[in-house]
């Protein structure tokens, strides 16, 4: 008897686990397959669960900074008497439409000598679009960028000013900040220099919802068979992370231009020490003194707000779901949220600005000592301005 019993429990225990894995075997077959591997379910699967969230920050400028191009939306930013640019008398550049597309096309003394088509492009268009193609399994910078700041085209940053060129060869690293993932493979030509190739239809364009929260896919299996369950679970809430977990999880794209990566980021999951990606290199690109452009994170660090803190993260005033790029208001009263009582000058109370713009005062825009771009008919550069995030109390100038 004590044996047909011991028989009848390892069968049940076996048919109960066989339900179980069903069941989380039927789920998983709901889902799409993702590049980055078996862990991962895509942004398309967070939509069902988060419609709001994610239609909010499909319009945030990290949801937007990268896409394919659709031509139908570039052509909106161009108008007939605005997409070429003279380099000299010789050669110019010019943005046309054609049966297969949008092109830049180059010019020499009349006759078109080069032409590339709108393939990828980066940015959210806040400050400025930058195009690339695809040759082969190759990713190349186009020679013109659209400003903002201008409403015009002008030559891509670093780009040399006397003559179009079209080689200027974009890797993953460049990826690494501007998509969410590209399957790589690297072939060792020397000693000294590997060969990078890219597979075009393995982008997944943007930062996604898994590359600030990690692998999601276990997250949505157990939440498919446990709908009653409100309680996220298998996934990275921030709420959760230590400060410097959160500070690391921006710093992956924010920490500046002074790094040398140890390995791809595309892997890193928040809770990571970013430590283990990255190390500093003062004496390389960028030099010691942090450059306006990409280093808001060690620029908040050696702010006193952020220093007399013990809790302040980029959180503090960031929402990444949201998309309130530009609005001073809202980021000013997060200013007030801590600075109730900070006295500031009569003269300053005059102009009746403090509940909405303390940022222009604390938070000045900055040229980049690293990015500058070239305008048609100019001999000097025009200056590229991004908001620094060093907060601090600036001189006045009068």
């Amino acid at each position: 008897m004590k044996g047909a019993k011991r028989i009848l429990f390892i069968l049940g225990a076996i048919i109960v686990a066989i339900i179980i894995l069903s069941r989380c075997m039927h789920a998983t077959d709901q889902l799409p397959t993702d590049a980055r591997g078996e862990a991962y379910t895509g942004a398309a699967t967070c939509v069902k669960c988060h419609k709001d969230l994610s239609q909010s920050y499909a319009h945030s400028p990290h949801g937007l900074t990268s896409k394919p191009v659709v031509d139908a939306q570039l052509l909106k930013i161009f108008a007939p008497d605005s997409n070429s640019f003279l380099f000299n008398a010789h050669q110019k550049v010019t943005i046309e439409k054609r049966d297969s597309g949008i092109f830049q096309v180059a010019y020499q003394d009349g006759k078109a000598v080069r032409s590339q088509k709108f393939d990828f492009q980066f940015g959210s268009g806040e400050k400025a679009f930058t195009y690339a193609y695809w040759k082969g399994k190759k990713l190349y910078e186009l020679p013109l960028s659209y400003f903002s700041t201008i409403q015009n085209w002008a030559i891509s940053p670093g780009f040399p000013k006397e003559s179009f060129y079209y080689d200027r060869a974009i890797t993953s690293r460049c990826l690494e900040c501007h998509a969410s993932y590209v399957d790589i493979k690297l072939t060792q030509k020397s000693t000294f220099s590997k060969d990078e190739e890219m597979e075009k239809g393995s982008v997944i364009y943007g930062i996604d919802c898994e590359r600030c929260h990690g692998p999601g896919k276990q997250h949505v299996v157990f939440h498919m068979e446990n709908p009653e369950e409100k309680t996220a679970k298998f996934i990275t809430l921030y709420k959760t992370l230590t400060r410097k977990q959160k500070m690391d999880a921006c710093g992956v794209c924010h920490s500046g231009n002074t790094l040398v990566t140890q390995k791809s980021v595309f892997g890193f999951e928040p809770g990571d020490n970013l430590d283990d990606y990255y190390t500093q290199d003062f004496v390389g690109f960028g030099g010691g003194n942090p450059d306006v452009h990409g280093n808001q994170t060690s620029m908040l660090t050696g702010s006193n707000c952020y220093r007399k803190s013990e809790t302040m993260t980029c959180q503090s005033c960031h929402n990444t779901h949201e998309s309130i790029k530009g609005n001073l208001a809202i980021y000013s009263q997060r200013c007030i949220n801590c600075h109730k009582s900070t006295n500031h000058s009569k003269a300053t109370l005059a102009k009746g600005s403090l509940s909405t713009n303390c940022i222009d005062c604390h938070m000045p825009k900055e040229s980049s000592k690293l990015i500058t771009f070239q305008q048609a008919g100019k001999d000097h550069l025009s200056p590229y301005m991004l908001r620094s995030h060093h907060i601090a109390v600036y001189p006045v100038i009068k």
